[in-house]
Order: C-alpha cells, then sequence, then structure tokens
C-alpha cells in the first residue's frame, strides 16, 4: 500500500474483498447441481446449499488464507503431493509434471514417471522439487496418508540424492464432494481395483491384521454391490479424506481400542482441519479453474494449459441413478466427518480465493 492511500480507499478496497466473497458464495448457491436417484432429490454437499450451508460466522486469518509462499525451485524447496484416492489427483498429477512452465523431463516413453529435477542439474544426477507419483513414484507407498508422508519424504529424498539436506517441504492435495467420491470409489472397487500394496504406516509400524482386516477374500471385490460395501466396518473409503490429512499417530493409528469411537472421529476431524489449514495449497475438484488460479498465485508457476472442469460422465450418472435413498443417507452417515471437512474446506477456498484475487488487483499488496 502506498504511503498516498487514504483511508476512505482502504475502506473501499476491504468492503471489494468482501463483496467480492458474497458474490462468490451467491453463485455458488445458484449454479448448484441436483442428483436424480428414485423419488427423491439428493443434494451433495457441493450440490445443495440448504442443508450444507458453509459456516462462515467468522474469518480465517491472514496468515491462514493470504498464501504468499516466496517458493524457491532453485534452492531446496520440495512440493509434496498427497494424493487421496478418487478425488482426480491422477488428473492433477499430470498438471504438475507435465503442463507447469518448468516442466519435468517425461522423455522416457517407458515410464510413467518424470524425472523432476532443478533448472540446471547434471544428467545422472537427482536434485527434486516435485515429490509426486509421477515424479518420484509412490516411494512413501501407494497412496501415502499426511502421517506416512510426514514421516517418510525427507528420508527417501535424502536416499535418491544421496544427500542429507534441510529442505522446505510445501504439501498440497486435492480434495472432491464426500459423496460422490464414496461412489466413484466403489465403482472403482467394482472394476477390480483394491489398493492392496499400500501400507499405512504409523508410528514406525504396519498395522496388524486385526487392527484392519480386508473387506474380501480372494484377489478383489469385483461387482461389489454397494450394501455389502458399505457394511464393511474396516472399509478406508468411510471418511477417507478425512482419516487421510489427520495425524493418526494421535489416534493409536489403526488400534480402534485406543478410544472411544465418537472421541476418535473428532480428534481426526480437528487433525484433519488443522493440516489442512496448513497445506500450503488445497484444491477442490468442483472448481478447476479456481484451483488452478489459487495454486499459480501461491506457488508463482503458471500451467501452460487451462484447467478443465469435467461434467459427470455417464458411468457417473449411472452410477446416481442406481443408489437408492436409503442407501445415500447411510453414504452422508458414512462420510459425516468428510462432509464437515469438506464444508470447511470450501469456505475456507473461497475465501482465500476472493483475498488472493483483491490482492492480485492491488498490484500483490495486501488490500487492507
Amino acid at each position: 500500500m502506498t504511503a498516498g492511500t487514504s483511508i476512505s480507499d482502504k475502506f473501499y478496497i476491504f468492503a471489494g474483498v468482501l463483496f467480492i466473497t458474497a458474490l462468490f458464495l451467491i453463485y455458488d448457491l445458484y449454479t448448484s447441481e441436483m442428483y436424480q436417484c428414485p423419488r427423491v432429490r439428493y443434494s451433495s454437499p457441493i450440490a445443495g446449499r440448504t442443508r450444507y450451508k458453509p459456516k462462515i460466522n467468522k474469518l480465517f486469518g491472514l496468515k491462514v488464507l493470504d498464501r504468499d509462499i516466496d517458493f524457491d525451485i532453485n534452492g531446496s524447496d520440495v512440493i509434496v503431493f498427497l494424493h487421496i484416492q478418487k478425488t482426480g489427483g491422477t488428473t492433477f498429477g499430470k498438471h504438475l509434471v507435465k503442463h507447469l512452465e518448468h516442466r519435468c523431463d517425461c522423455s522416457n516413453k517407458k515410464s510413467k514417471r518424470c524425472d523432476c529435477n532443478r533448472p540446471g542439474t547434471r544428467v545422472g544426477d537427482n536434485n527434486i522439487w516435485l515429490f509426486s507419483r509421477y515424479s518420484t513414484g509412490w516411494s512413501c507407498g501407494l497412496h501415502a496418508d499426511w502421517t506416512e508422508l510426514k514421516n517418510c519424504v525427507p528420508k527417501v529424498l535424502d536416499d535418491k540424492e544421496n544427500n542429507s539436506k534441510k529442505r522446505r517441504y510445501f504439501y498440497v492435495t486435492v480434495l472432491r464432494d464426500p459423496v460422490q467420491r464414496y461412489i466413484s470409489e466403489w465403482r472403482h472397487m467394482q472394476r477390480g481395483a483394491t489398493w492392496k500394496k499400500a501400507r499405512h504406516m504409523c508410528d514406525g509400524r504396519l498395522p496388524s491384521k486385526e487392527e484392519l482386516p480386508s473387506c474380501f477374500t480372494g484377489e478383489n471385490w469385483l461387482h461389489v454391490p454397494l450394501d455389502e460395501f458399505m457394511n464393511c466396518k474396516y472399509n478406508l473409503a468411510n471418511n477417507r479424506q478425512t482419516r487421510m490429512l489427520a495425524d493418526l499417530s494421535l489416534v493409536g493409528c489403526y488400534n480402534l481400542t485406543k478410544m472411544p469411537d465418537e472421541e476418535r472421529k473428532q480428534v481426526m476431524l480437528r487433525s484433519a482441519k488443522r493440516n489442512l489449514r496448513r497445506l500450503a495449497f488445497f484444491g477442490l475438484t468442483e472448481y478447476q479453474l479456481e484451483s488452478q488460479f489459487l495454486f499459480e498465485e501461491t506457488f508463482k508457476l503458471n500451467f501452460q494449459i487451462p484447467f478443465e472442469q469435467m461434467n459427470n460422465t455417464k458411468a457417473e450418472l449411472a452410477s446416481a441413478t442406481a443408489v437408492t435413498p436409503l442407501q445415500y443417507e447411510r453414504i452422508k452417515q458414512l462420510n459425516s466427518l468428510d462432509i464437515d471437512l469438506y464444508t470447511f474446506a470450501r469456505t475456507l477456498f473461497i475465501q482465500r480465493k476472493a483475498l488472493m484475487e483483491a490482492k492480485k488487483n492491488n498490484n500483490g499488496m495486501l488490500p487492507f
């Protein structure tokens, strides 16, 4: 803000930020999509606003809203992508390695991985700035969660670079409407996917078979009916986003006898919200262009193509119509933590976007 800026100018800029936030919320309300199922009109947390209104009774602090990160791709900074299943993470992961201005080297057609070394890295050396599925592979385990990544990433990079050094880690992720994500995971399992190779490392050990039994026998859960999918007590699809963002050490990892169930849930939810606030960036599957804007403004790294907002596919629409009203209600119950987390995330996302837009229009300065 220049020295000559009057108090009235500051007031108008601040009012502008609030106005932009209000417009975004109103637009979000009146452009919602309704999911059809027999004899009922069901609204998902992102689509219907009558039941799942964002809690905006207090603003987030500037430290949480303002993401002015001095990311140094030439130094020792590393972006770590926490990839949650069925959130559009595969698409976002490919954007990271293929479509940024500083592209990773994806010339090896025999490999799904790309070399994401810093500019000027000598051939044959590793000097990695991106830790993700398409750069370093599943080095901390298949779809490693926050608990696994925080304890694993530094050691993996030390080994890959043959150099133990201090780095700054910037965690990013993508979230999705919990009900639609859950249905997508069910359909994925129906097709034979399992993620059996996921390790779920916590506090230095793997969960025992008693702590985390398999929901199915045999190689996969092919053609599993939705009711059977929902009836498995140990199904990690339930509240997956909350669990993968929480510090599981706080609840005894996968030992369900460590504390009462309701207490465990609330500790995980609080931890997931706390970690979400601290992430350098998170995007929302339902807001592709807005997510792209926030990433670019946060890291000062631009994508060379615009993100594409994918509408529901025929398979997803077919899945929605195949789910009964009672099944929808059950899915909501099984994912109550994720619905709470997503509502929280969407509110933060909207307010953060409004602030960063105002900041961009004010020559990079905070508007108040």
